[in-house]
């Protein structure tokens, strides 16, 4: 194609998006017109199904669950004001309590606050939190934060040495929406152990993310942790970043949690929009449709030239 035609293919189908200062350029893919027709009403089709799902239709038939992760942002969109409520105070409440730690009203017995955080979880409810630790937080947050997000005994053992005598002043945030994933159990079964070590009573530095009446929100409430958060089955593991499983730890870190809301919910409105050329994920999807002949025969790949977004493609 002459440079007359790739220019007019770049105006034809670069997308901006002012208010996320985002750019998508699909023009140098080598599809047709025809090509776009053709796929046009598979489009229409994933347009209309994902409008059906956030408004509340059953995503998960064997277990009767809906998929509710963008209702986080913006609860004017939950399809009953029962779930409104839950999600308006949920998040009120994650404010609260990071506000309390770290001006001290929440404080550790025998300091005057907690200095860090130690967070336990694995999947979709360490990956997230991780992610957002290396993008967003503050070189000096107001509590540094640590993971065990699997079973190596070396790296567990890491983290505890890193952490060292202030394993008095650090809050153990424990995530699990079942509360009976094996390796979160056993990363919580190793702090307790930290803690009982230096002689520390493990229940005054806990908090819990877990779904209510799990197992994990048993045993945090029959042994008096400080507090607990809930995580919903209408939310996944890999979506529940911006519930309280990625909120608490962003908010204590000192990171404006409204504002990664905000973020989120204005490009949620940019990628609902019912047009390909005005929709970034519409226009990805065209793409890697095409570069992968409809069956996935190619990987997309992303890779971020700026350290803060180091984890970005492994979350």
């Amino acid at each position: 194609m002459e440079l007359a035609g790739l220019w007019k293919r770049y105006q034809d189908w670069l997308y901006y998006h002012d208010g996320l200062g985002i750019y998508v350029d699909i023009s140098r893919m080598s599809f047709d017109d025809a090509f776009v027709e053709q796929l046009t009403p598979k489009f229409e089709d994933a347009f209309k199904k994902v409008d059906e799902l956030e408004g509340g239709a059953i995503a998960n038939p064997d277990e009767e669950r809906m998929v509710g992760h963008y209702w986080l942002r913006d609860a004017a969109l939950a399809p009953s004001e029962d779930l409104k409520k839950h999600i308006t105070e949920d998040l009120a409440a994650v404010k609260d309590f990071a506000e309390k730690v770290m001006s001290g009203s929440i404080k550790p017995p025998n300091a005057e606050r907690f200095t860090d955080i130690l967070s336990v979880g694995i999947g979709g409810s360490a990956l997230g939190p991780q992610f957002v630790s290396k993008a967003l937080a503050p070189a000096k947050a107001p509590l540094a934060i640590h993971f065990i997000d699997n079973t190596d005994p070396v790296g567990i053992d890491r983290t505890f040495e890193e952490i060292g005598d202030r394993i008095k002043t650090t809050l153990v945030l424990v995530i699990s929406k079942s509360g009976g994933t094996p390796e979160t159990r056993n990363g919580m079964v190793e702090a307790k152990a930290a803690f009982a070590k230096a002689g520390l009573d493990f229940a005054k530095y806990a908090v819990a993310v877990t779904g209510d009446g799990s197992k994990l929100d048993n045993v945090a409430k029959s042994e008096n942790w400080i507090t607990t958060f809930p995580m919903y089955d209408w939310i996944g593991g890999r979506t529940s970043e911006l519930s309280a499983v990625g909120l608490l730890p962003a908010a204590l870190q000192g990171v404006d949690v409204q504002s990664m809301l905000d973020g989120a919910k204005e490009m949620d409105i940019a990628t609902r929009v019912h047009d390909i050329r005005k929709n970034p994920a519409a226009l990805l999807a065209l793409a890697w449709y095409f570069s992968g002949n409809g069956k996935g025969e190619k990987d997309m790949v992303v890779l971020p030239y700026k350290d803060s977004l180091l984890l970005f493609s492994r979350y």
